[in-house]
């Protein structure tokens, strides 16, 4: 198994509630929807292209819970990101949930790095999407494979960021970049040993 996180982030790595102003305002953040004005025909396509490759979704309580109950009222059998959320497995870290309504859902419980240990016996890819505490915390014990980030040109100026204050270090190497139609830059990163230099052959796509 390799695992995936696959992010939206403003230009100073703000990830909190790109999609809409109420996705989510705790600790008072009023900004939220700061994508919206980006969202073209480019990033659908690369985001289209981030759960294609995916065999299954590891996801935060929150995050969750915010996706169910927009995404399981979209039955279209031709949009990838519905098929995706509602018919992949769904791997659900909580110590709170016990009985999850939404299809194809099992409940990680218990130590967090375990569980994941736990997963990487089977075939494929696991990915994150949103789900903050989860993915600053698989950051920090050193378990993602690969990092697909869309990097939006706004400044949000506060919010939950991936990469904050105590984030562990790390080196990263590109393996892929692309700006897209709506000046959103489009990342793949490998985690390197922080301080490593390593330059590459990332390929750039088109408008580098």
């Amino acid at each position: 198994m390799t695992l995936s996180l696959n992010m939206f982030l403003s230009l100073d790595g703000v990830m909190q509630a790109p999609g809409s102003a109420d996705e989510d305002m705790s600790g008072g953040f009023e900004r939220g929807g700061w994508l919206v004005p980006h969202m073209t025909t480019d990033v659908s396509q690369t985001v289209t292209g981030w759960f294609a490759k995916g065999d299954s979704l590891l996801l935060g309580r929150g995050t969750y819970e915010m996706l169910q109950p927009f995404w399981e009222l979209v039955t279209d059998p031709d949009d990838p990101v519905a098929y995706a959320f509602n018919h992949l497995p769904k791997y659900l870290v909580s110590s709170t949930v016990v009985s999850p309504t939404w299809h194809n859902t099992k409940v990680l419980a218990g130590d967090l790095l375990s569980a994941v240990a736990g997963l990487r016996g089977r075939r494929g890819e696991v990915q994150v999407h949103g789900s903050y505490r989860l993915a600053r915390a698989l950051h920090d014990a050193g378990l993602v494979d690969e990092y697909r980030l869309l990097v939006f040109p706004v400044v949000v100026g506060g919010g939950k960021r991936l990469f904050d204050m105590g984030a562990a270090p790390s080196g990263f190497r590109l393996i892929e970049s692309e700006t897209l139609d709506s000046g959103a830059l489009h990342l793949r990163l490998q985690p390197i040993p922080f301080g490593t230099a390593d330059h590459g052959n990332g390929r750039t796509g088109r408008n580098t």
